[in-house]
């Protein structure tokens, strides 16, 4: 675990801000500097080494937690003692959360994970030989004050186990080694904008592994602060309308950077159309509670170059990327010196891509995973030359920029033969306000069929109204959706049908539609 060393040495005894929760109604905020942090890092590492050598073996350890200094503390335990982590969701379901916990020797939760647990039942979710062990920062860092740095683990392990959906109802894990993450780590420090790290923002669950990179480690390896959101607060991906909830913590946080899916943005787009008027300035006053804007990442899903390019008329740019867990997340990034509307950048230094004749996206680095825990048809395959193949489609013009133009499996032929990225048309459909998630569905069918989630406060028959209208004059009859399902918010039916990460589960989605009827083939 080399990447660490150097902010645990240089930042040891810091008594700078390392982690920052922002105050909500009827929540005190609090910061952890570096010393406290590090001081509970250490004693939890001593008790996980302990584990680790009562059982023989290198244990897998499950995380339990929301976005808390909790996290944050277990996360970093975890890479010190060099064990196996599994951090699962709390937004999963018993099974799902059974499925990545069953071989656990200890369960790492904070508050919230264990009201999870209890939830789900201990006893249905973990083995039975499995300890949980509620982690609370404060008494850790009184226990660890005075520790010396431990020895950090020099040989590369498979260091987590992180979720991700195949074509079942249970995830799959990828293993992620900790060169491999390491590596990826020095990559993307050399392409973070200086000042970017320094209130890092973090608005999704730290369960993703995008999420534990942009906003733990990248800010750690910067000596930034990781600021986390008052703990009754939304994260985006865990409750319909999160984003738009966020925008008084955004300000309150002042962040320097922050990563987020398109929802986000699409956000601060309509914001920003809301105010016509505002100077950059403004605008970024009201976005994010300082003049400057912050550095924003995106990635997740396509987002339409139109939002994209509207920000960036008004000061305001979002520098899209892609990536996938099996190349321990960040593959491309588009960054402040190197940027091309409507690509997702270029390869970090440490990965090569090329483009595979059937114009399959197939990518080679030094952080690529180890396998799966399991396989399904969903998983991405490693050829003998040590390319993997991701799956998506994709061009690559001649200043070495990717384009991601679809799924090579979610590529829709319509009865006429034509072919769509049904992506790109929901990345389209989701600039209208009244929309809050959009899926295209046409594969064989003489017509596209359209599933929409309705955005908090819109009435249904002017979100229809808008729907149309908006195909009828900014998409091509080939694009256009002609049968429209439209799902409230809060309609239990949306339950599985999207991931922690925003995306949609087609199958399920496809599966409800038909059960209603009205689809005409």
């Amino acid at each position: 675990m080399r990447w660490l060393e150097q902010p645990v040495r240089e930042n040891r005894d810091s008594s700078s801000p390392m982690i920052e929760v922002l105050p909500g109604p009827g929540e005190a905020g609090s910061r952890w500097s570096y010393r406290d942090v590090f001081d509970a890092v250490f004693a939890l590492a001593e008790r996980l080494r302990q584990v680790a050598s009562a059982g023989g073996s290198r244990p897998q350890v499950g995380l339990l937690a929301h976005n808390t200094p909790a996290w944050l503390v277990a996360d970093l335990a975890c890479l010190v003692a060099g064990v196996i982590e599994v951090p699962v969701p709390l937004a999963f379901s018993r099974d799902q959360a059974a499925s990545l916990l069953r071989e656990t020797s200890l369960c790492l939760a904070d508050e919230a994970g264990a009201q999870q647990l209890a939830r789900w039942g201990a006893k249905d979710v973990l083995p039975p030989w499995a300890e949980v062990q509620v982690v609370d920062v404060a008494p850790l860092t009184a226990r660890g004050r005075g520790l010396p740095v431990p020895p950090l683990a020099e040989a590369d392990w498979v260091c987590k186990v992180i979720h991700t959906s195949g074509t079942t109802s249970d995830p799959k894990g990828v293993r992620i080694r900790a060169e491999g993450l390491g590596a990826l780590l020095g990559s993307l420090h050399r392409r973070m904008p200086p000042g970017s790290g320094e209130r890092f923002l973090s608005l999704v669950p730290l369960s993703l592994l995008i999420e534990q990179v942009a906003a733990c480690y990248l800010p750690l390896l910067s000596g930034g602060t990781t600021v986390l959101l008052p703990q009754r607060a939304p994260l985006i991906g865990t409750a319909p309308g999160a984003a738009a909830e966020l925008l008084r913590y955004i300000q309150l946080a002042r962040p320097s950077g922050m990563q987020g899916p398109p929802m986000l943005y699409e956000g601060f787009a309509a914001i920003a159309d809301a105010h016509p008027a505002d100077t950059t300035a403004q605008l970024a006053q009201r976005l994010f509670g300082r003049p400057e804007p912050a550095f924003l990442a995106c990635g997740g899903a396509p987002v339409s170059p139109n939002v994209l390019s509207n920000l960036w008329q008004r000061g305001i740019r979002v520098y899209e990327g892609y990536g996938l867990s099996e190349n321990s997340s960040v593959v491309s990034w588009n960054t402040p010196g190197s940027w091309r509307l409507g690509s997702v950048g270029r390869p970090l230094d440490h990965v090569t891509a090329r483009i595979a004749a059937d114009g399959e996206l197939l990518i080679k680095s030094t952080s690529l995973f180890d396998g799966y825990t399991r396989n399904d048809p969903s998983s991405c395959q490693v050829d003998p030359d040590g390319w993997l193949h991701t799956g998506d489609l994709a061009d690559i013009d001649d200043d070495g920029f990717i384009y991601i133009r679809g799924r090579k499996k979610n590529v829709i032929i319509t009865a006429a033969g034509r072919n769509i990225a049904p992506d790109w048309v929901a990345s389209r459909y989701r600039e209208l306000p009244e929309v809050e998630a959009a899926v295209v569905f046409g594969d064989r069918l003489d017509e596209l069929v359209g599933f929409f989630v309705l955005a908090s406060g819109y009435d249904e028959a002017d979100a229809r109204r808008a729907i149309e209208e908006f195909g009828a004059t900014q998409l091509s009859g080939v694009e256009r959706v002609s049968q429209i399902h439209l799902v409230l918010p809060a309609d239990p039916s949306l339950d599985g049908l999207f991931t922690v990460t925003g995306r949609p589960v087609r199958e399920r989605i496809w599966q409800l539609i038909t059960e209603k009827g009205n689809v005409h083939a």
